[in-house]
């Protein structure tokens, strides 16, 4: 039993549901590569427009966009040249327009990117800022600095860019620049009122067209330790690390977010920020969703942790516990557009978020099928993205020469295989890019991606997609499923099995590759393999999750 025939319940107007963001399904579209419409081998908002009745019908309740915003495109449109126009790859601010008018027409609620850790070296401020010298007040919105050595031949500090090699970047003048992640993304100031001025204006008018709320980039990363100290030591930076950072989750950014947060709250509907805030812990991650600061955080602690059932227990109490004093919703997240698709992950030995091996795929979308059930019946807010529904891989095996991910091509740094996880989805069974668009895919698509396509899996009751489908029609059904802070852990369970209750509802999971028999604790609804339940006790499938009706 892999399947729940249940129609989707109808979804709510934007707006008229009360903290909706509490339990709500985010869907994240990587506009790049989600569905091309003009032709030209790259997704666009037109695409993402025609697709938006697929993810009604998927069950989702909102639809976040990565940037599409006018870019040199250095870091994939995180290379900000103008916050309030569409960059030509991927429309007009018409198209902008026509998509969050259909989005809500369809109950869908929109939530954009807002990059405000750096701009792009194209931003008129910094072309400016090098053109005029020196003495040019816009370099004090940046992060200009004289260097060390005799002549101010060393950097500034010894800060290293997540992209690898130096922070630093000399301009022919002699002066050098910040950026924490490529030279072409030069880091704001925030301690000059003009960036906080400028990002208020930039709030107000996507809040003006009528988005629903921000994803906040780098939200960490916007207030650096007084006097730029070094850090000292070898180690190499990582922008997935827990250790504590003179760049990251300094405590002025909060006075920024509770700026934001009084705009927010000054327009209709509910809008919301979503913080991407990479913390050393959970409880420091907390402070940023206060009741006065930003609405939800991703919860990247549990996007790391490995298939473990003690593992699980302890982050997903973690995580709870520490939402529950500052009253906001726990949030879960198995993939983006930054790390290894869980499917892949899965699929190999722990080994963080970055993975270069494929492993063992059928392995891999078991466990993936399983952490998914899990995901979706924690209390709070889950994020998915496209692509995971339908059990996609990471492409592990792309060519160098067709890679995009800037750091890829540095010496150190992240590892540089992000393009594994972007390559454009399949819509259809057959066509150049399956169904992609007209003129191939920016990225190759595996020839294996046919039978993995929403044509494929759609009807098919044992599928990927269809699983997704149930999973999110019974969220909306069955009243123990979605907001709330707690878990009731069941006892006395074997290794390796978890089991929580919630009101009127229980989930079981297999984390181990050995079947088990445990007692049935109500009326199974939906599973994540095949299952044969009846009588006092039912046989839990090797990596599976069952969801109970009681």
């Amino acid at each position: 039993m892999t399947q729940h025939l249940a129609a989707p319940t109808g979804h709510s107007t934007p707006g008229t549901h009360t903290g909706w963001w509490r339990d709500a399904v985010i869907y994240q579209v990587y506009p790049r590569s989600f569905a091309d419409a003009n032709g030209d081998g790259m997704g666009d908002l037109e695409g993402v427009r025609s697709r938006l009745p697929y993810l009604r019908d998927l069950g989702v309740d909102a639809v976040w966009l990565s940037p599409f915003y006018a870019s040199p495109q250095a870091d994939a449109g995180y290379d900000v040249a103008d916050y309030r126009a569409i960059d030509p790859m991927f429309g007009t601010l018409l198209d902008a327009d026509a998509l969050i008018r259909d989005a809500h027409e369809l109950g869908l609620r929109v939530i954009t990117d807002v990059v405000p850790n750096h701009s792009s070296d194209q931003y008129e401020w910094f072309k400016r800022a090098l053109a005029d010298g020196p003495a040019s007040p816009l370099r004090d919105r940046y992060h200009f600095r004289e260097g060390k050595g005799e002549n101010g031949e060393l950097p500034p500090n010894d800060w290293e860019s997540i992209f690898g090699g130096p922070a630093w970047t000399r301009t022919p003048d002699g002066a050098w620049y910040l950026h924490l992640f490529a030279p072409e993304q030069p880091d704001l100031n925030w301690e000059n009122p003009a960036v906080a001025d400028e990002f208020r204006s930039i709030l107000r008018f996507w809040l003006d067209m009528g988005v629903d709320g921000f994803r906040v980039d780098v939200a960490h990363g916007l207030v650096k330790a007084a006097g730029l100290p070094d850090i000292g030591g070898t180690e190499q930076l990582k922008l997935l690390g827990n250790d504590v950072m003179p760049f990251f989750d300094q405590d002025g950014v909060h006075q920024i977010y509770r700026s934001w947060r009084r705009i927010l709250d000054e327009y209709p509907g509910e809008r919301i920020a979503v913080a991407e805030a990479w913390t050393p812990t959970v409880e420091r991650t907390a402070n940023y969703v206060r009741p006065d600061e930003l609405h939800q955080a991703f919860n990247f602690q549990y996007l790391g942790t490995p298939w473990d059932a003690d593992r699980l227990r302890e982050v997903i109490d973690v995580s709870l516990a520490a939402m529950r004093p500052v009253g906001a919703p726990a949030t879960w997240v198995l993939s983006n557009h930054d790390v290894t698709r869980h499917a892949t992950r899965f699929a190999n030995p722990p080994g963080g978020t970055q993975i270069r091996t494929p492993g063992d795929r059928e392995l891999g979308l078991r466990r993936a099928r399983a952490a998914t059930l899990l995901m979706l019946a924690l209390p709070g807010s889950a994020y998915v993205y496209q692509g995971e529904e339908l059990g996609l891989p990471d492409v592990t095996d792309l060519p160098d020469e067709v890679r995009q991910d800037p750091s890829f091509f540095r010496a150190a740094g992240q590892d540089g295989f992000r393009d594994g996880c972007r390559v454009p989805i399949p819509w259809t069974t057959t066509g150049s890019s399956y169904g992609f668009g007209a003129g191939g895919s920016w990225l190759p698509q595996p020839d294996s991606w046919s039978g993995l396509s929403v044509e494929a899996q759609t009807g098919d009751p044992d599928s990927t997609l269809e699983l997704y489908r149930s999973a999110l029609a019974l969220r909306r059904e069955l009243p123990g499923l979605g907001a709330g802070d707690r878990v009731d852990w069941q006892p006395g369970l074997p290794a390796g099995v978890l089991a929580f209750a919630r009101p009127g509802f229980v989930c079981t999971v297999n984390t181990t590759g050995d079947a088990v028999r445990i007692p049935a604790p109500g009326r199974a609804v939906l599973a994540s393999a095949e299952v044969t339940a009846g009588g006092a006790e039912f046989v839990l499938p090797p990596d599976a999750t069952v969801w109970w009706a009681v």
